[in-house]
């Protein structure tokens, strides 16, 4: 009976997972008009709360802040549906992929109907930075902070450790000015901690028993090495999918090929854990053109490493890619939270929360303008002003009207395919 009343969240929940664009700074645009403005699951400043904390954490960060709207509404149990039910459609779709790729003919996969979500992504990206800035910049330090966020965020987009420094950094820069103390009489959250152990001595065993399969030639060691690559990954990576891709290239397309890697599985009964490159990027091109969880590549890539045996064992790979991308970022969201939401009592975190947030604010804005980098928006031509139309309109429906954000994704969708149309009809 208690599950039933969070019946209408977790089909929000659903909704969302199948209409969310954009990458995590997309999905938290999406969010805010959601499960703040539509359903008023979390404030707002809740929300840029759990966006900034997990901003520190490596791992899938928009994943990590719908898990905690869900811990939020109804504690570990619910967080775990969240969870499953966020990653479910993305993660079927790159599995499903995975075994329809051999069919396809690569070279003519149309993605004429996503014409127009990426567009759309930065007009959601900009709407959730326009509703932050309100927040979170409002003195001339915040301002400062901002305008340093965006030109560092814009310039050293790639680089992974960029976005925990600023954050820190941030922090520490609101401390030596600011006198602010939190309120008094927030009860402090009870740490379990379950959730670390578990983080931890899955990454231990998976690690050893890697190892040992490797070393001693087990028959069924790829499922095992597998598993080991793709946890190591969801718990080490910061910087979202455009670090988790480059990673994954290396260790399963590039690292296999190398003399050294090459000569240790000489008359080994399995190989190591491998992936055509042709097949690689068709998946990393995929996985940007459906919605949901960028970490949902790794489904893809767990089914492709097994496609060579039989479809049991591709399913495997898929659930294995599914299950242990996603399960690090859960437990260290999971625990770290409550130590965060009891270290707010101390005025040094209080006061650094405005610095963090702020910096959250110019990744959003610095994410604006880099993905425009990619839109054809300066050019003369039909496409470029209706890419400058599908931003602009996106921003404005999501401001000034109550439009729900899964039919504005509908609508561009619909526009990308008429374009299409008219211009090869």
């Amino acid at each position: 009976m208690v599950l039933l009343r969070h019946i209408p969240f977790l089909k929000a929940v659903f909704f969302h997972s199948i209409t969310a664009f954009g990458g995590p700074q997309g999905h938290f645009g999406m969010m805010i008009k959601t499960f703040v403005q539509q359903r008023k699951d979390v404030s707002q400043e809740e929300l840029l709360e759990y966006n900034s904390f997990c901003q520190l954490l490596p791992g899938a960060s928009s994943t990590q802040v719908l898990t905690l709207i869900g811990f939020k509404r109804g504690g570990f149990p619910l967080a775990a549906l969240t969870l499953l039910i966020w990653i479910f459609p993305a993660c079927l779709l790159m599995s499903v992929f995975s075994f329809l790729l051999r069919y396809i003919d690569q070279r003519h996969l149309s993605t004429s109907i996503f014409r127009f979500i990426q567009p759309m992504a930065v007009g959601f990206i900009a709407y959730a930075a326009s509703k932050s800035f309100q927040l979170s910049v409002n003195n001339a330090i915040t301002r400062w902070i901002l305008v340093v966020s965006v030109a560092a965020s814009y310039l050293l987009f790639k680089q992974p450790w960029i976005f925990p420094l600023l954050i820190v950094a941030g922090g520490f820069v609101t401390n030596m000015g600011d006198k602010r103390i939190p309120q008094q009489g927030v009860p402090p959250k009870k740490i379990k901690w379950g959730n670390l152990w578990l983080f931890a001595g899955v990454f231990v065993v998976a690690g050893i028993a890697s190892s040992l399969a490797t070393k001693y030639d087990w028959k069924h060691r790829r499922p095992i090495n597998l598993f080991e690559n793709t946890y190591r990954f969801g718990s080490l990576v910061f910087g979202g999918g455009q670090v988790l891709i480059p990673m994954m290239y290396e260790q399963f397309v590039e690292r296999p090929k190398s003399e050294r890697v090459r000569q240790r599985n000489i008359n080994k009964r399995e190989g190591v854990v491998s992936i055509e490159k042709e097949d690689f990027y068709t998946g990393a091109g995929m996985v940007r053109a459906i919605p949901g969880p960028v970490f949902s590549i790794a489904a893809f890539m767990g089914g492709m490493s097994m496609s060579d045996k039989h479809a049991g064992w591709q399913t495997l790979g898929c659930l294995i890619g599914s299950l242990a991308i996603f399960l690090p970022s859960a437990l260290l969201v999971l625990f770290f939270f409550p130590i965060w939401h009891n270290l707010k009592k101390y005025p040094v975190v209080y006061r650094a929360l405005e610095g963090i947030n702020a910096v959250v604010v110019g990744i959003m804005v610095a994410s604006v303008f880099y993905m425009m980098k990619d839109i054809s928006i300066t050019e003369f031509k039909t496409l470029s002003f209706m890419n400058i139309s599908v931003i602009v309109g996106t921003w404005a429906l999501l401001s000034y009207t109550k439009l729900p954000s899964p039919l504005i994704v509908v609508i561009c969708l619909i526009l990308g395919w008429v374009f299409n149309y008219l211009a090869t009809g």
